[in-house]
């Protein structure tokens, strides 16, 4: 085999022999790339334009390998554009692509930023701050903008006094999602890079109890123009300062002003008049108060103040409410008496719900972080309203109430509800909608229901549930895991249970104990003074049932002591949970579970014993959640293998079967 050699110099002048032309090529490279530099340098200095138009593309695409920047850059290439740009001859495409190779040949971190000139600052912030202008060109001015504010403190202060948040609101206020993103950028870099002093700006509302519509005003805690608080308080959602800085402010319950603003949301929802201090006892008016906050579903009855200590989300979730109560009084009003007039069990608690909610959308839109440059999340909806997260906030409250409803929840399922919520907001907000109104119409589709066939169907197509094989092996687990909830559920039998003793004029504070006993074949029962703390033995329950006599076990309305007349008929939280044991000639075991929990697992056991199927709510999501467990388990091992549609071909028969060990 023979061989190309190449013979060359080395950089201390030794001879190398390169046997390879490729390798040839790689030492060749930055001599090329030298070259290519040096003529792009004279040629965007050509007199015609169209040549220097050419180059100038040539140079921005070139620009973003670092070997060749570095060549350009060692050709003073950096100041030949900045002098490019502060001449102003060029515009239009020429300009634009003067300033993409600029903005290129920076982001490799060889030069500092230090070294610019004001001439070329003035230079781009003009280009910002006029009315009319290239969109290619603009948003390369303002990607510049940001990276001198966040590169250095000098160059911040230059651009700040260039710039200012008036001139920058209009570019938000078109359509180029591009344009008012950069835009944000701008805002964000200034604000992080400000003094500390001059960051604090934020809004206290101002209320009095006569003008319930009094609008909040800005103020200032440094010396910033009226104009400009104004403008940051427009911009509140887009750059969350202003929303941290209320997070983040803790309520103080002896603040009169803040204390008013509690009163107001208690007189618009109740429409109560404000009581001179002499009417009534003072025993009489906290009870009132007490009585008011409660339907408000606060969770400090006394001082609801209390709530609002926890930062986040501090007193923007009262500010919130404030606003839902003002601008969407209806709302607000039928929210509370709704609720209100619910069992204490099923209240769906406004105050405590609008405080986690508010906690909830600040985690989601991630107020109070640092912005990141990886997040390139846009939500245009948010340009559509001055007070755009008030209006997010009064969107996801019905929202919440709604889904409540529809989950039939209780106080017990607080957590659950809101992790709902979290999903419809978060899968809403997916979909990028471009206004509020689209927003709600899209979460109206998103209900309760329709979370949970999404989740399902997610699930299903996550773990490729509908390939043959996957479920060939779901139908061969399932019995396994069925036989295993079968066992649990007797086992649960076995130690039994505490029920209520109800009789059919009213209700008596007696129980009774049920258990079935270790080989399965009887249940053993009987009444007790008070409700035991632990197991009681089978020789204290003095009542026995073979299970060969049960004939069948009926729940709810096919209940006998459920048909009878009296107080329970009525009462829907009690026929939920009622099921009865029928056995010799219409004879009945009579039974209230606890708990629905305690009513499944009963009525699965007792259904299990006569060899009937286990239909109930909790069977099906232990069905579930073990068989998911289980199919995760055993293909884990299969992880990032394509599984065949198809089991592998057969092979055929061997000639012979020598190979086959003689035990003999």
């Amino acid at each position: 085999m023979s061989f190309a050699w190449w013979t060359i110099l080395d950089t201390h002048g030794k001879l190398l022999s390169v046997k390879n032309p490729a390798v040839l090529q790689f030492l060749t490279q930055p001599l090329r790339l030298s070259q290519t530099a040096a003529q792009l340098h004279e040629r965007i200095q050509s007199s015609s334009m169209d040549a220097k138009l050419e180059a100038l593309k040539d140079l921005a695409n070139s620009s973003r390998d670092v070997t060749f920047a570095q060549e350009f850059i060692n050709l003073d290439g950096i100041s030949l554009l900045t002098q490019m740009v502060e001449s102003g001859t060029d515009f239009g495409d020429l300009l634009s692509f003067t300033l993409t190779a600029f903005v290129e040949l920076m982001d490799h971190g060889i030069v500092s930023w230090d070294t610019f000139s004001v001439a070329f600052i003035k230079k781009i912030a003009g280009y910002v701050n006029k009315s009319a202008m290239d969109t290619a060109v603009l948003q390369r001015s303002l990607a510049i903008l940001e990276s001198m504010v966040l590169n250095s403190q000098d160059l911040y202060q230059k651009v700040a006094q260039e710039i200012t948040i008036g001139q920058l609101i209009p570019h938000l206020q078109g359509t180029d999602q591009d344009i008012q993103t950069y835009t944000i950028a701008v805002i964000n870099a200034l604000f992080l890079k400000a003094p500390e002093d001059k960051r604090q700006v934020g809004y206290t509302p101002s209320y009095t109890r006569t003008h319930s519509h009094t609008h909040p005003h800005i103020h200032t805690r440094t010396p910033i123009n009226d104009e400009m608080a104004h403008q940051l308080y427009v911009l509140q959602v887009l750059t969350f300062n202003l929303l941290e800085d209320r997070m983040m402010t803790k309520m103080d319950p002896q603040d009169q002003a803040q204390r008013d603003i509690i009163f107001e949301l208690r007189r618009i929802a109740f429409d109560v008049e404000c009581e001179p201090n002499n009417s009534g006892s003072i025993e009489k008016r906290k009870s009132m108060y007490t009585r008011d906050y409660k339907k408000l579903g606060f969770i400090n009855h006394v001082n609801p103040a209390m709530d609002f200590t926890q930062i986040p989300p501090g007193m923007l979730a009262l500010d919130n409410m404030l606003y839902f109560a003002r601008h969407h009084q209806d709302a607000y009003i039928r929210i509370v008496l709704e609720n209100s007039s619910r069992e204490d069990k099923h209240e769906c608690p406004f105050g405590r719900s609008s405080i986690e909610l508010t906690k909830m959308l600040c985690e989601t839109l991630k107020v109070g972080e640092l912005p990141s440059e990886n997040c390139h999340d846009f939500h245009p909806m948010f340009f559509t309203h001055d007070r755009s997260f008030e209006e997010f906030f009064c969107i996801c409250i019905q929202l919440l109430n709604k889904t409540w409803k529809e989950m039939r929840a209780t106080s017990e399922d607080f957590n659950k509800v809101m992790q709902v919520v979290r999903d419809q907001i978060m899968r809403a907000l997916t979909q990028k909608p471009n206004s509020l109104d689209q927003l709600k119409s899209r979460l109206q589709n998103l209900s309760y229901t329709e979370i949970l066939k999404i989740r399902q169907s997610e699930r299903m197509n996550q773990e490729d549930f509908q390939s043959r094989p996957i479920l060939e092996l779901r139908e061969k687990i399932q019995p396994e895991i069925m036989e295993l909830i079968k066992q649990q559920r007797l086992n649960r039998l076995c130690d039994g249970t505490c029920f209520r003793k109800i009789s059919s004029r009213r209700r008596q504070d007696k129980f009774w104990y049920c258990r079935l006993s270790p080989n399965h074949k009887v249940l053993h029962y009987g009444d007790l003074e008070e409700s035991p703390l632990g197991e009681v033995s089978h020789d204290l329950l003095q009542e026995k049932l073979p299970v060969a006599d049960i004939k069948a076990v009926v729940t709810g309305k096919d209940c006998p002591h459920m048909k009878e007349k009296g107080a329970l008929k009525q009462n829907k939280e009690v026929l939920e949970l009622a099921f009865s044991v029928l056995y010799e000639s219409d004879e009945y075991l009579n039974f209230i579970a606890p708990d629905k929990h305690e009513y499944c697992v009963w009525t699965d056991g007792l259904n299990a014993l006569l060899g009937k199927e286990m239909t109930s709510d909790f069977t099906k999501s232990d069905m579930d959640t073990l068989l998911s467990m289980e199919m995760k388990l055993r293909l884990l091992d299969l992880e990032n293998i394509q599984i065949p549609e198809a089991p592998p071909p057969i092979p055929k028969e061997p000639s012979n079967y020598d190979f086959v060990y003689d035990c003999n």
